[in-house]
């Protein structure tokens, strides 16, 4: 493996890394309100969350590219604090990958947060825990299953991604191309010696993933039998 797939298999594990962290910290509110709450505007944001599911890719990258652009709403205000534009950025990539992967991390969270049902909240309450209290000690332990599998798909996920990436991070050396991208460019070049060793490494890697989630699965559903 060359120079140039060291550094696009680095960057994609660095990406994925910040990434599944990042919703790790934005996902777990946005699902633990989604899980509890009663209101119609449930509905609205459980949609838009799991948006990224069915919207092809460059939809999203597009439109994302005319937010971050100079003339969109966020290129105007990054511009205006001295940051430049994110497009065709590694923080610009950062976000992008965030908001692909958010129903990922977020529907499995939320899905633990309501199989833990109320009653565990309401024992917490009777022994005078205050609701910040009783989410850190009751509602996290409790979830944990939720955040690893969550944590397993995000990351796998950001890992696996191409259109989106390649529309907003472009294709720049040690910047914004990952493997996927770097797959794509040995493909083109007829370099399929190269894009063997990475896309056979994806495979690999693909289902060490679906091994360890459906196995954790099933020795949870064999320990309950």
């Amino acid at each position: 493996m060359d120079e140039s797939n060291l550094a696009a298999v680095w960057l994609t594990l660095k990406l994925a890394c910040l990434v599944t962290v990042l919703l790790l910290i934005i996902g777990t509110p946005i699902a633990w309100w989604l899980a509890r709450t009663r209101s119609w505007l449930k509905g609205p944001v459980g949609a838009v969350v799991a948006l990224p599911l069915v919207l092809p890719p460059t939809v999203l990258g597009f439109y994302l590219l005319v937010v971050m652009g100079p003339n969109g709403v966020v290129g105007q205000m990054t511009q205006s604090l001295g940051l430049g534009l994110l497009p065709f950025t590694f923080p610009g990539l950062v976000i992008a990958s965030v908001l692909y992967s958010m129903p990922f991390v977020v529907q499995p969270i939320q899905n633990a947060f309501e199989a833990m049902g109320e009653r565990p909240m309401e024992v917490a309450a009777s022994l005078r825990a205050s609701p910040r209290d009783a989410f850190f000690t009751v509602a996290l332990p409790l979830a944990r299953p939720g955040f690893i599998t969550a944590a397993i798909l995000g990351f796998a996920h950001t890992v696996g991604e191409f259109g989106v990436v390649l529309m907003i991070g472009g294709n720049i050396p040690d910047k914004t191309r990952v493997v996927s991208v770097q797959i794509y460019d040995h493909v083109e070049a007829m370099e399929y010696a190269q894009a063997h060793w990475l896309a056979g490494g994806m495979v690999v890697f693909s289902f060490l993933v679906l091994l360890a989630l459906y196995g954790r699965r099933g020795n949870s559903g064999w320990s309950k039998s």
